[in-house]
């Protein structure tokens, strides 16, 4: 085979290697993909999620998925007072508008303290979702009833969410006066 082949040979492979690869990463489909909505997407409720809830009350494996619908926050956002009483008071934080999705928050707050977190919405449109927010967000509300504040840190591996719910948690801590 003369030289003059066997480099073109070689250029041709290179070309097609590289075209394939271009080809294969551009054909990926992500969870960034939108739009597209896995079959069981159904199951999921009109507000997109099931809120989780934790309480300073119970043990320190309270926290999970809140099945009970009486459970979820009143979204009496901004109606409470800005200062402490003795009297219970839940008020829902601003929607934090995150690259995965949504994430809302809803704090409890008793004589100046928070009691409760419920997340009310979260991202949930995928099971990657699913997988990453059932192990963060239970995290997430021990770490604020702990801390009292919004001054938490991030969840290694929900990045994004914790970002949003802390965001959430601050507008919602405001609103609470605490």
């Amino acid at each position: 085979m003369n030289p003059t082949m066997n480099r073109l040979s070689r250029n041709l492979t290179w070309l097609l290697s590289t075209l394939t690869v271009v080809v294969l990463l551009f054909g990926y489909k992500t969870s960034t993909g939108g739009g597209s909505l896995s079959a069981d997407s159904s199951a999921v409720s009109s507000a997109g999620t099931a809120p989780i809830s934790g309480s300073s009350s119970g043990s320190s494996g309270s926290s999970g998925l809140s099945s009970d619908p009486s459970s979820s926050p009143s979204a009496s956002s901004g109606s409470s007072s800005g200062s402490s009483s003795s009297a219970a008071s839940t008020v829902t934080g601003d929607v934090a508008q995150t690259r995965w999705g949504p994430v809302q928050v809803a704090v409890s707050v008793a004589s100046g303290k928070v009691t409760d977190v419920q997340v009310v919405e979260y991202p949930s449109d995928n099971p990657r979702d699913a997988e990453i927010n059932s192990y963060a967000l239970p995290i997430l509300i021990k770490e604020t009833i702990s801390a009292q504040s919004a001054n938490i840190d991030m969840v290694s591996g929900a990045t994004v969410t914790s970002g949003g719910y802390i965001q959430s948690l601050q507008s919602a801590l405001d609103q609470a006066g605490v």
